[in-house]
């Protein structure tokens, strides 16, 4: 089976490998990049507004807004941010841990843009911008309850500044002091010097903060804010104009804020998603496969040891959506060692010794694990390429367990059956299927008719549902929060109505006690907590989504693009593996099948299509790809040893020989998406459901759809 000689290199790797992985992991508080879905914190992506902004001025203009941006968070002290431009008009900002919002907000989307301009006397000019005609030279300018003339162009601006920090007037009340750098101070004493008597007005982004009186000459350099500022806004205020005006106005595309509740909710029910997915798989490889269990059992071990180990040393970020691609792993890792043994099953059938029978199985496994998995591991990386944030990080976790899986199956396992079978003389399994042989080909007729009729049905309510797209791709905001003491929806209804809040879907968020979810097309959460707050002992903000109908547009082209891709990898792969592209083309076909009988029952569950969902029909594609080449794989090997046979022998005959195995590993798969679906909570719900529904359609495909498509496009 395995040369004696290199059995002590293949233990020195896997030890190797093991010593590694346990320090990449440990402590894994510290080794472990946890995503701000998981630990809380912000999300946001900035569009800089460079409308206005000279093409060759464009990059500075980038630069500098990044750079503000930076000293902001810096000063608001956020322990390792990430701030970084993205793509030619965004940045991405990343605020780990508790973040107040509605202050992060403030002070990363506030141009501070600040000018002193003097205000116009004039009796007639001012009668003249009364009456519309705005003198040239001059702006009208709402201040309190009048209006003001003020002189466009600004004695200083906010450039002219040293410092700015808080203080109080004479009133106790929160006021803003400046400094001026030295050309600052020598201009503010000539203007000041030269318009004694007159008003001076400061302006904030296009707003008149006061209108002081220039009583004397200031030569000092100093002068204050003043205004109807709390405590937290004036030292804000003070914080922005110290890090500097932006060049530009930055509008907020996308924002995902998730607090700590959440996120600790979210560890504890993907953890919990993980050992029950895995005692569940281990229990069954045990009751099944024996001594086999055994095997399988420290080959998902070490998958597991090995995702985190790859994550830690990529420095990669464990998402939600990365711990739903851990439990994910752990039904398709099965699958390898599944089909070794099987394959050991049939060389024991034909009564050659175990060992010859184990080495037979892995060698002729080996092709097929390889090719299965390949074809998942293109989904991931068209899914890495054009997903965002927590997508990314399932497409990583994907594809590191399906590495790992290979390694382990093939490698590791042949390793470990070396030292078992000088333990046992017989390898005993138990049987689900014994000998079957049902005529699949026959009846491909009735389910392909069964499988339209389906896709119809489900396409036409996909169609004629208005609220399909979820906030990713449709815009708009989603706000969680809990309320004590909990209260019924309608009361919470009820209450935002009467305040003059309407066009809301509001709905009970069942993962955490007095728990609620409001969906709305414009931000308004702020105006709900506080309308809230004043109804309840206490509104606890558990996390905010807001997409802008921009990146809605680009996230939508990015999935479409995902999914044209990683189709069209599969398709250039098979036909490529298998040289006839009737293969190629027969598989897509139950790509698509499988993807719109998905959709269709999204649409009947009454859930939105989001990036998660999508997720789950790019990781469909790849499972139910890797379902179809088992199948092809054995056509292939029947072909060269039955030549004389009919196609449609051969077909039944391979599918029949899979069924066992289609059957095993299509449950185990099943069984950790249950898990996901029972305990992985809300935010996993709609993946779990199109996973759930993909991996059933999946399995039929393959045999009803996929192969006796061969039939019909192949020409003997």
């Amino acid at each position: 089976m395995i040369n004696p000689r290199d059995i002590k290199l293949r233990i020195i790797i896997i030890v190797t490998f093991l010593i590694i992985s346990i320090l990449y992991i440990f402590p894994p508080q510290k080794k472990l990049n946890l995503g701000l879905d998981l630990k809380g914190g912000m999300y946001l992506t900035l569009r800089i507004d460079t409308s206005k902004v000279a093409p060759s001025k464009l990059k500075e203009t980038q630069e500098i807004a990044l750079e503000i941006i930076r000293n902001r968070i810096d000063e608001f002290g956020v322990k390792e941010p990430r701030i970084q431009l993205q793509g030619e008009d965004s940045i991405l900002v990343e605020l780990p841990g508790v973040v107040e919002r509605k202050r992060a907000l403030r002070l990363i989307g506030q141009t501070a843009f600040l000018e002193f301009k003097l205000v116009e006397e004039d009796e007639e000019k001012i009668k003249q911008a009364e009456e519309g005609k705005v003198p040239s030279g001059y702006e009208w300018k709402k201040f309190k309850d009048t209006h003001l003339l003020l002189k466009k162009e600004a004695s200083l601006t906010g450039k002219d500044l040293a410092n700015a920090s808080t203080s109080f007037d004479a009133n106790m009340f929160p006021i803003v002091t400046l400094k001026f750098n030295s050309q600052g101070t020598k201009k503010f004493a000539q203007v000041t010097t030269k318009n004694v008597g007159k008003r001076l007005a400061i302006v904030l982004d296009g707003v008149v903060k006061s209108a002081p009186l220039i009583k004397e000459p200031i030569l000092s350099g100093d002068a204050q804010i003043t205004g109807d500022f709390s405590l937290e806004e004036a030292r804000d205020l003070a914080l922005v104009l110290r890090a500097g005006a932006l060049p530009c106005p930055l509008k907020i595309e996308e924002e995902r804020t998730v607090g700590p509740l959440l996120g600790s909710d979210a560890i504890r029910r993907g953890i919990f998603s993980i050992i029950l997915g895995s005692i569940l798989v281990v229990i069954f490889m045990f009751s099944y496969y024996l001594w086999g269990g055994v095997v399988a059992f420290l080959c998902l071990f070490l998958d597991l040891l090995f995702i985190l180990a790859g994550l830690s040393l990529l420095k990669a970020t464990l998402t939600l959506p990365g711990i739903a691609g851990m439990i994910l792993t752990l039904g398709m890792a099965v699958d390898g060692n599944v089909l070794i043994f099987e394959r050991i099953r049939e060389e024991l059938e034909e009564k050659k010794p175990l060992s010859l029978a184990v080495k037979n199985g892995f060698d002729r496994a080996k092709r097929t694990i390889l090719d299965a998995n390949l074809t998942t591991l293109i989904a991931a990386l068209f899914l890495f390429m054009y997903g965002t944030g927590p997508i990314k990080g399932f497409a990583t976790t994907l594809s590191l367990g399906i590495i790992a899986s290979v390694f382990t199956a093939v490698f590791v396992g042949r390793t470990v059956f070396y030292f078992l079978i000088k333990k046992i003389k017989k390898f005993k399994m138990l049987r689900v299927i014994k000998s079957a042989n049902i005529n699949f080909v026959r009846m491909r007729n009735f389910w392909v008719s069964v499988s339209l009729v389906l896709i119809l049905i489900g396409m036409v309510n996909f169609k004629l549902r208005k609220d399909k797209w979820g906030i990713d791709f449709a815009g708009g905001q989603i706000a969680k929060y809990k309320l004590i003491p909990s209260a019924k929806i309608e009361e919470v209804r009820g209450i935002l109505k009467k305040a003059g809040i309407s066009g809301l879907t509001i709905q009970e968020f069942k993962d955490i006690e007095g728990g609620i979810i409001i969906r709305s097309k414009e931000d308004v959460s702020s105006k709900v907590e506080e309308i809230l707050g004043k109804e309840f002992k206490k509104v606890m903000p558990l996390g905010v989504e807001r997409i802008g109908p921009a990146v809605g547009k680009i996230l939508r082209r990015k999935a479409t693009l995902a999914i044209i891709f990683s189709l069209l990898g599969i398709l250039i792969y098979i036909a490529f593996r298998f040289k006839h592209f009737d293969f190629a083309f027969s598989g897509v076909i139950a790509l698509f099948h499988d993807i719109l009988l998905t959709l269709g029952f999204i649409a009947l569950a009454g859930f939105k299509i989001t990036l998660l969902v999508v997720t789950a029909l790019l990781t469909i594609a790849g499972y139910s790809i890797n379902d179809t080449i088992v199948v092809y794989d054995r056509i292939r090997e029947l072909s060269k040893k039955e030549y004389k046979a009919s196609l449609k022998d051969i077909i039944n005959k391979a599918i029949n020989q899979t069924l066992s195995r289609t059957i095993i590993t299509s449950f185990t798969t099943i069984l950790v998406v249950v898990c996901m679906l029972v305990g992985g909570g809300e935010a996993l719900r709609s993946f779990s459901f199109a996973l759930f529904i993909g991996f059933i359609t999946g399995t039929y495909s393959s045999i009803y759809i996929a192969s006796p498509l061969v039939l019909l496009l192949h020409r003997r």
